[in-house]
């Protein structure tokens, strides 16, 4: 299977604190990549390598075969195209509407008629599960629906991609089923490949196809959600009981 990103170890640091400690790690097209651990292990990081927001201090990250980590922002337009970002707190506009946010990245990079947008934009919302909202501004709604906002915000360009960062943060664990069903139905619908950053277990084991394990700047154990529940590391099965 061809690789969507690719990881060439990879090192990054911040602050004189070590985060990434040559980090190597193959994202598979198409795939849902879980990568689990503990808070400032430096997921978020791997995350914002891949779009560019960070490039590493030594080694080099390859999307799409392409080695980005040099690139200029120019250069990384087209790559922030293809790929979608759900960032943690949802990232809302609080002084625009529901169909405002969503219809943002539209208005922004494209040249859309104001029809076709509409359009879009009600197609995205339904796929999210969210209807007749357009008029709500973020203060009214549920964290589980600006998820679902923020969500429908993130795909609305079409992406190849999707990048979550913590998206059950903050939510209730019923809300919280329900967004890591609803990443896995928008993943199968869309066809793409999805990279979710977590530390919430049973989110990941529902959703992934493979899942990453990040300990000190490296991935200590990958493989299937079975195969990490019974991997026999003292460090990976002793974060999965905690």
């Amino acid at each position: 299977m061809a690789s969507f990103v690719f990881f060439d170890e990879v090192y990054k640091t911040f602050d004189s604190k070590e985060v990434l400690r040559g980090l190597t790690l193959l994202v598979r097209k198409g795939e849902v990549l879980v990568i689990l651990g503990g808070s400032g292990t430096g997921k978020t990081v791997i995350l914002k390598h891949i779009v560019g927001l960070v490039p590493p201090d030594r080694g080099r990250v390859f999307v799409e075969g392409k080695d980005i980590s040099r690139f200029d922002e120019n250069q990384l337009l087209p790559v922030r195209r293809r790929v979608g970002f759900l960032f943690q707190g949802g990232a809302l506009f609080d002084s625009m509407s529901v169909f405002d946010n969503v219809a943002f990245p539209l208005r922004e990079h494209t040249t859309l008629s104001e029809a076709e947008i509409h359009d879009r934009v009600h197609e995205k919302i339904r796929l999210v599960g969210l209807e007749n909202i357009d008029w709500m501004m973020p203060d009214k709604l549920s964290g589980g629906m600006r998820k679902r906002v923020a969500l429908a915000r993130a795909i609305i360009l079409e992406p190849e991609a999707l990048l979550y960062d913590e998206p059950t943060t903050g939510l209730d664990p019923i809300t919280t089923k329900w967004v890591s069903t609803l990443m896995r139905n928008v993943h199968e619908k869309l066809k793409i490949t999805s990279i979710i950053v977590t530390h919430n277990i049973q989110s990941a084991m529902a959703v992934a196809d493979r899942v990453a394990f990040l300990y000190r700047g490296r991935i200590k154990f990958i493989g299937t959600p079975d195969e990490i529940m019974a991997c026999d590391d003292p460090i990976v099965h002793e974060f999965l009981r905690s």
